[in-house]
């Protein structure tokens, strides 16, 4: 069974917020890490993953990505909070 995920990126400061969706996470943050797809995350430097929640269902990762980005940059920020205080690379643990 594939799992989906809704995930925040920023750069190193902190100071932008990227919201996505994808099947393959790893791949995923490889690939704004490493500047592959051009765009917002390659010119802001999207580079560290600091949330993430999985789904089971597409559907349920795109509603949920959908209500996230529609939030003001402090309820992602709480949210964030919740699981990473820190804001650490949740891939670099």
């Amino acid at each position: 069974m594939k799992k989906y995920y809704v995930y925040i990126a920023t750069n190193k400061r902190n100071t932008v917020l990227y919201t996505g969706i994808t099947n393959n996470l790893i791949r995923r943050i490889y690939e704004h890490k490493n500047k592959i797809t051009k765009g917002f995350c390659a010119k802001y430097n999207v580079c560290k993953l600091i949330y993430c929640e999985e789904f089971k269902a597409a559907e349920e990762a795109i509603a949920a990505e959908k209500k996230i980005k529609g939030w003001k940059r402090i309820k992602k920020i709480n949210l964030i909070r919740e699981k990473n205080p820190g804001f650490k690379d949740l891939l670099e643990e």
